[in-house]
Formats: C-alpha cells, sequence, structure tokens
C-alpha cells in the first residue's frame, strides 16, 4: 500500500468546537499519524500520514467537521514524505 501526507487548512467557525479532538479520534480509528493544531489567524491546521485511502477518508472529515463546526474551505496540499510523524497528536 502507497503511503501519503496531506496538509490542509480549514477555514470557518472551527475552533472551540472539539475540532482537533474529533480528527484524533478519528485518526486513531483509521490509523493515521500527524497532528493538528489551531492556528492563531482561526483557523484549524492538519497533517495527516498513511495509507491513501484512510488518508482521503480524514480530509473528507475536515470537510464534515465535528458538531457546532461550519465549514467554510478545507485548503489541501499533498507534501513529500521525509520522515514518519509518529502517532497523531494535539499541538
Amino acid at each position: 500500500m502507497k503511503k501519503v501526507r496531506i496538509h490542509v487548512l480549514i477555514s470557518g467557525n472551527v475552533q472551540g468546537v472539539f475540532f482537533r479532538s474529533f480528527l484524533k479520534s478519528n485518526a486513531r480509528m483509521y490509523e493515521v499519524d500527524g497532528w493538528v493544531k489551531n492556528i492563531p489567524n482561526g483557523k484549524v491546521e492538519a497533517v495527516f500520514e498513511g495509507e491513501e485511502h484512510d488518508v482521503e477518508k480524514m480530509v473528507e472529515l475536515c470537510r464534515q467537521g465535528p458538531p457546532g463546526a461550519e465549514i467554510r474551505n478545507v485548503e489541501v496540499r499533498k507534501e513529500k514524505r521525509t520522515t514518519d510523524l509518529g502517532p497523531f497528536e494535539i499541538r
């Protein structure tokens, strides 16, 4: 299977709605490595690394969000894998 790395920026009402916890619990379920964090401009930033179909599921979850989130935009960028990221974490 092919491993990929995707970097996403999620904008909208995405902070204070348990978005990071939502992504962490799903990343564990799909066995995706990486991280997620709030950034000062009000967006949520995340990097997912894993089997391509599992990472695609995580990107789709970013477009849906947890209850209470309002997603305006999800920027998706493929990145080159340079090192393994390790277990998914909230930063």
